[in-house]
């Protein structure tokens, strides 16, 4: 009888942690709101960058991410001046980084795609990307 009651109480202790996990105001992948006066940036992984290596990717000084094969960043950008910078990690090659400088307007989308090309990164703009998002 002990062994059934601890049980019942073990699964009971699980069903509740499954229906509080169920009741998450945030989901993930769910949009939001924009912030506003803002813009948005887009930076694609190209799919041949390798395996093993990362790309990281830096706005304004600051690392915003570290993606493996598969991943993007999908980010906000107040309107102004930012510097964007994509390296790879591990540097085993000496490759030199990528950065640009946005003058970044709002309600617009910046999309770029970061590669490695002749032992450096490479950050392309992609055409047709700076459209109204909003």
């Amino acid at each position: 009888m002990k062994k059934y009651n601890s049980l019942t109480h073990i699964l009971g202790l699980a069903c509740a942690c499954l229906i509080l996990i169920g009741c998450e105001t945030t989901q993930p992948g769910a949009a939001t709101a924009p912030p506003p006066n803002s813009a948005r940036l887009l930076v694609n992984r190209v799919a041949n960058f390798g395996s093993d290596l990362s790309l990281v990717l830096s706005v304004d000084g600051k690392d915003v991410g570290s993606f493996t094969e598969g991943r993007n960043y999908s980010g906000y950008l107040t309107a102004g001046q930012h510097v964007i910078i994509a390296r790879v990690n591990p540097n085993l090659t000496g490759a030199g980084p990528a950065q640009k400088t946005l003058n970044v307007k709002a309600g617009q989308t910046y999309s770029f795609t970061a590669g490695l090309s002749g032992g450096k990164m490479t950050l392309v703009r992609n055409q047709g990307q700076t459209v109204p998002t909003y």
